[in-house]
C-alpha cells in the first residue's frame, strides 16, 4: 500500500499542468540535482509524466514500476552509466524512445548509445527543445539536427578535457595518449572552452 501512495505522489508532482493530455511517462535519470530538477519541470510542463531518478539503482527500481514510454538518461552516473540502462529499458518496452545526455562529446559512446537503442545523443547542457524534438520524432525517424550544434573546436576541446580527466589530470600522460606535444596541450588546457 505504501508503494502505491509513493507512486501516486510522484505522478501528482510531475503530471502535466492544466488537464492537458499526457505525452507518456518519461524516466529522467541524472545525478546533477539542479539540472535534473530544471529539466523535470520543463518536461512536465511540455506534457510528460516525469519520474526522476538520480542513480542507476533508483532508475531500475522506478522503471520496473512505471514502464516508461520515454527516457532521458545521463551517460555518467555515480553508480554506473546510463548506457547500461538502455538495453534493460528496451527489454521492458521495445518502443521506448531514449535520449542519452553527456557532459563530454564522445563519438565512441555516441555510437554505442545509438546501437544499444537510443534515438539520439546530446551534449550537456542540452537544450530542452532539442531533447523534446528527439523524443517526439515519429517512429524510427531521426530528429532534425540542432539549430546550434557544437562546433568542431568545441567537440575537440571536450574530448581533450575528457581524456585529461580520465588520466587524473596528469598533463604528461594526457599528452602521450593524445599524441600531442605537452606544451601544446598545456596551452589548450589554459584556454576557455570554445563555443
Amino acid at each position: 500500500m505504501i508503494m502505491a501512495e509513493e507512486t501516486t505522489s510522484e505522478f501528482r508532482e510531475a503530471t502535466p499542468a492544466s488537464g492537458e493530455k499526457s505525452l507518456g511517462t518519461l524516466l529522467l535519470v541524472d545525478d546533477d540535482q539542479s539540472f535534473r530538477q530544471r529539466l523535470e519541470l520543463t518536461l512536465a510542463r511540455r506534457g510528460y509524466d516525469v519520474v526522476a531518478a538520480s542513480s542507476l539503482a533508483e532508475a531500475r527500481e522506478r522503471a520496473g514500476r512505471v514502464r516508461p514510454t520515454h527516457a532521458v538518461l545521463d551517460m555518467k552516473l555515480e553508480d554506473g552509466t546510463g548506457l547500461e540502462l538502455v538495453a534493460e529499458l528496451r527489454d521492458q518496452r521495445p518502443d521506448i524512445r531514449i535520449v542519452m545526455l553527456t557532459g563530454y562529446g564522445n563519438l565512441t559512446t555516441a555510437v554505442a548509445a545509438i546501437k544499444a537503442g537510443a534515438v539520439d545523443y546530446l551534449a550537456k547542457p542540452a537544450d530542452p527543445d532539442d531533447i523534446i524534438k528527439a523524443l517526439s520524432a515519429e517512429g524510427g525517424a531521426q530528429p532534425e539536427p540542432p539549430e546550434d550544434p557544437m562546433s568542431a573546436d568545441r567537440v575537440r576541446w571536450e574530448h581533450i578535457q575528457r581524456v585529461y580527466e580520465l588520466c587524473d589530470r596528469n598533463v604528461s600522460e594526457t599528452a602521450r595518449r593524445l599524441k600531442m606535444h605537452r606544451r601544446t596541450l598545456q596551452r589548450i588546457l589554459a584556454k576557455r572552452s570554445p563555443r
